[in-house]
């Protein structure tokens, strides 16, 4: 496998989502080496979080269609939209990202961050970079 010249790729997620799954084997197909970050099993940090929310806004990192999210309180809900509480919503439930996220860095700093995945969306950004 390759990656990009001096590039660290890591997707971020879990394993069993079906969205994670199709980014990883599209990434493997088209030769990527990349690094798969757990985030139930290995969690997230605010440091983390705090970089995506400087390449994506807030609504795209969260997801508000998912079972985790349902399950919150409404005060919980209603505090998302603050960026320090929903960072601690977040650490405290990592299954509320959406998934999965693509980090891509140089030399140790952050060069992408997107969410979600489609096949023409992973081309683009591998295209551009």
């Amino acid at each position: 496998m390759t990656a990009l010249p001096s590039s660290r790729i890591t997707i971020f997620g879990i394993p069993n989502c079906d969205t994670v799954k199709k980014s990883r084997t599209w990434l493997q197909e088209q030769g990527h080496d990349f690094l798969f970050h757990d985030f139930k099993k290995q969690g997230l940090n605010q440091t983390t979080v705090e970089k995506w929310l400087q390449y994506v806004p807030l609504e795209t990192l969260i997801n508000r269609k998912g079972t985790t999210w349902r399950a919150l309180t409404d005060e919980q809900k209603n505090s998302a939209t603050s960026e320090n509480q929903a960072i601690t919503l977040i650490l405290s439930n990592p299954s509320l990202v959406k998934r999965p996220v693509l980090q891509i860095e140089n030399n140790d700093s952050i060069k992408h961050v997107s969410v979600g995945f489609s096949a023409d969306q992973f081309q683009t950004i591998f295209d551009t970079l």
